[in-house]
């Protein structure tokens, strides 16, 4: 337990999942397509962004310290995502499926949730708009650099999923410096 709090405060020698990064888009966002692979997922319908993800992050680690039907102890890895499906309207919720990458000892066999809202998801490969930003993020923040991606693609007329989207942090809440978070556009693939 004490080597994934280690990791988990420090946000050192985490396992990424693995992608293919095209050239970069100038300084705005990267393009990258991420291999199919396994995440430990859990859904929550909430008003609130950062609500959800607290909520989520404490099942998703409940799960990886042994809350799982084998009661192994899994090896924190990051980004911690977070999918966002949109309410209707402002005053609506919306749906925020938080995720663990599932380390690659685990991917062929990940171990089954105890918990009933928690679920081994298998995302297919995909391909995202990502754009990178430092500091401390929060629902305001995220939202701003949703909206520069935004921007950067329809200035490119490039081609995208209006939603769902994502966001994924990368560091400790106890790390102060070199932070690392992200927002994610899915690549609309042609029909």
């Amino acid at each position: 337990m004490l080597k994934a709090v280690k990791q988990a405060v420090l946000s050192t020698g985490l396992q990424n999942p693995k992608f293919t990064a095209e050239e970069k888009q100038g300084q705005d966002y990267e393009i990258r397509t991420y291999h199919a692979t396994k995440w430990v997922s859990t859904t929550l319908s909430r008003m609130q962004w950062d609500a959800a993800m607290n909520t989520g992050f404490r099942r998703l680690f409940s799960y990886i310290q042994g809350n799982n039907h084998n009661k192994v102890k899994v090896e924190m890895t990051a980004p911690v995502s977070c999918r966002v499906d949109p309410g209707a309207g402002p005053a609506c919720e919306s749906q925020f499926t938080v995720s663990f990458y599932i380390p690659e000892e685990h991917q062929e066999n990940p171990p089954e949730p105890s918990d009933p809202d928690v679920f081994v998801e298998h995302r297919k490969e995909f391909t995202a708009y990502v754009r990178t930003y430092g500091g401390f993020s929060n629902e305001k923040l995220k939202r701003e650099e949703l909206l520069k991606l935004l921007e950067s693609l329809q200035r490119d007329g490039v081609q995208y999923v209006d939603k769902p989207f994502y966001a994924a942090g990368y560091d400790s809440p106890f790390k102060l410096t070199n932070r690392r978070n992200e927002v994610w556009v899915l690549k609309k693939e042609p029909e």
